[in-house]
């Protein structure tokens, strides 16, 4: 059974409706989609900014209401569950980790939150069990009577992690959780997440724009395109031997040492407009390869071998 079960997920938000004339389809964020993440898995999740990653990861979480799908952790549906029995199983690690704090309370009731209202801990089994999370988070328990505007950046995701893993939650969804640190930190908390996914037996979907980090640390990837996923694959395939055009894209804007920069090979620079989406593949305006099909017929997700799946007419070869 797969930790986490995604099946034909979509959101649409709403539009103001105008005085006069019907009201607007609205605009489709995610459009549906299906994917599983295994227990144990990383499961990386890689697009520019505004194709519904964030989106996508407050669906899973139940911070947004989907429009039509269906949400599985460990078998059991999202849609007609106790919040706080979810809560227990999966939890959110935000990007912004100073703004992800409440300002007005000490880093000790910040973590006692999650213990009282999941788990009804009394004070003396909050205290153990916080002390337990800040050692495996490397956080000294003077920090506990601090308030957030008090730390580092790198500092605060941890707590960040720590508020996350008081839950005793089995997913962990992770929304560009490196992006906003210094590099030299964005090690520190890979390789700190990395053994806390093996400490804790924990499954992890990891949201990033960052190739590297994303193919570092991910089993497999899922890219998307305006809000639809375009190819699932092997971490270590998938850049390597992409088979969507955009995401060969993605791989050859990465910039590499030794590489000089060169614009890759596109027609278009922009997403299409979310309030007139194009009637075929979203990517057809910037893909060299499209074709009337193309522009057309919206393609479906095809097996193309070696467990890498891609939703293109004209998929890229080896």
């Amino acid at each position: 059974m797969p930790a986490l079960k995604v099946e034909n997920l979509a959101k649409t938000f709403p539009l103001k409706k105008p005085l006069f004339g019907p009201a607007p389809p609205g605009v489709r964020a995610v459009r549906p989609m299906s994917f599983k993440v295994e227990t144990g898995e990383t499961l990386g999740v890689v697009g520019e900014s505004g194709c519904g990653k964030s989106t996508l990861a407050r669906m899973l979480v139940g911070l947004l209401e989907p429009s039509e799908g269906r949400i599985e952790i460990e078998g059991r549906a999202l849609d007609n569950a106790d919040p706080a029995e979810f809560g227990k199983l999966i939890q959110y690690v935000f990007q912004d980790p100073q703004s992800s704090l409440n300002p007005r309370k000490t880093i000790r009731q910040v973590m006692e939150a999650p213990l009282k209202r999941l788990h009804g801990l009394g004070r003396t089994k909050r205290d153990s069990r916080i002390s337990e999370i800040f050692a495996s988070v490397n956080l000294r328990e003077e920090f506990l009577d601090r308030y957030p505007h008090e730390f580092s950046g790198g500092q605060a995701q941890r707590i960040g992690i720590a508020r996350a893993l008081a839950a005793s939650p089995r997913i962990i969804i992770l929304d560009e959780p490196v992006s906003a640190l210094d590099v030299s930190v964005q090690a520190q908390v890979l390789n700190l997440l990395a053994g806390l996914k093996a400490q804790f037996g924990l499954t992890y979907l990891f949201i990033t724009h960052d190739l590297a980090v994303v193919e570092a640390v991910s089993d497999r990837i899922v890219v998307l395109y305006f809000g639809a996923v375009v190819e699932i694959g092997r971490a270590e395939s998938i850049f390597a031997n992409p088979r969507h055009p955009y995401t060969k894209l993605l791989a050859d804007s990465a910039p590499v040492v030794g590489r000089p920069l060169t614009a890759p090979e596109q027609r278009g620079s922009e997403l299409p407009d979310p309030l007139n989406p194009p009637p075929g593949c979203a990517f057809a305006g910037r893909c060299p390869r499209a074709t009337d099909l193309c522009r057309a017929q919206v393609p479906e997700l095809k097996d193309m071998g070696e467990d890498q799946l891609a939703a293109c007419h004209h998929p890229l070869q080896d």
